[in-house]
């Protein structure tokens, strides 16, 4: 078992709890653009770094910005705000094409949108699920789904994985997939006992229980894709932030992933 990953996990995940347990929807607003920023920062960095392209990075920047601010826009405006923001970031893209006569392409301008909508975009809905009625509760199934996919992947994974899954990260096993997915499952049907015992809540188990293997697999689907990027661009982690698991964007690869869906699906409850 690594040390050092156990050791930043035990740090990490105290502050992620102290955070939405916090209950203010700004203090979450702010705390998810800064992590946004980060991981928004590691992703252009490792096409920059390694010249598959030149991502322009100031409009990456002001979509996380957004964020920060997302529940002082009324909501019936931040529909509005996106979809104005969205053509003006194509629009100043295109722009750097001519102005630079060519020196910035369309692969570039093409990994800044995409930086956009799987980073900053996606990182989005994590406030966005806090912020639903009795979001403050549904906002853990995300976390449960992502993280203790990972947990019981690489614990049970390590020991147990012999049929390797993908080229694109294999260290990840068949077994250590359904371990992932069987381990999360159960940690959500826990943490509904506990909300309809103790929260007077009315969860319904079958419910939950499809919504969890639908968010786990979704999960390690975005921990896939992370890898992808990072086979394409030749680097082992986005950065070295955190000892043990790489970048802000290697810890936050399958949550972010997971927050789109689970932001509808959550709806159901």
């Amino acid at each position: 078992m690594n040390l050092k990953r156990i050791i930043s996990g035990l740090i990490g995940l105290p502050i992620v709890i102290l955070v939405f347990l916090s209950g203010n929807i700004h203090i979450i607003d702010i705390a998810v653009s800064i992590t946004a920023l980060i991981s928004v920062y590691e992703y252009l960095h490792c096409f920059k770094v390694t010249k598959k392209a030149k991502p322009i990075s100031w409009i990456c920047y002001a979509a996380c910005l957004i964020i920060a601010v997302l529940h002082f826009i009324p909501s019936d405006y931040l529909i509005y705000i996106i979809a104005v923001f969205i053509p003006l970031a194509i629009l100043s893209l295109f722009l750097h094409i001519i102005i630079t006569d060519l020196k910035i392409t369309i692969i570039d301008i093409a990994v800044t949108l995409f930086g956009i909508c799987y980073v900053v975009l996606f990182y989005t809905f994590i406030p966005m699920i806090y912020g639903l009625e009795k979001g403050e509760f549904y906002v853990w199934y995300t976390v449960i789904a992502a993280w203790g996919t990972d947990v019981f992947a690489y614990a049970i994974g390590r020991r147990m994985g012999k049929h390797k899954f993908s080229k694109i990260s294999p260290n990840k096993s068949i077994e250590g997939c359904i371990s992932g997915t069987v381990g999360a499952i159960v940690l959500s049907i826990i943490y509904t006992l506990i909300l309809n015992k103790c929260f007077q809540f009315n969860i319904n188990y079958l419910i939950i229980l499809a919504i969890s293997l639908i968010l786990s697999l979704i999960g390690q689907i975005g921990d896939f894709s992370a890898s992808s990027i990072k086979r394409y661009t030749g680097v082992k982690d986005f950065s070295n932030l955190i000892p043990g698991h790489g970048g802000m964007l290697d810890r936050f690869d399958s949550l972010i992933f997971i927050a789109p869906f689970a932001y509808f699906l959550l709806m159901l409850i």
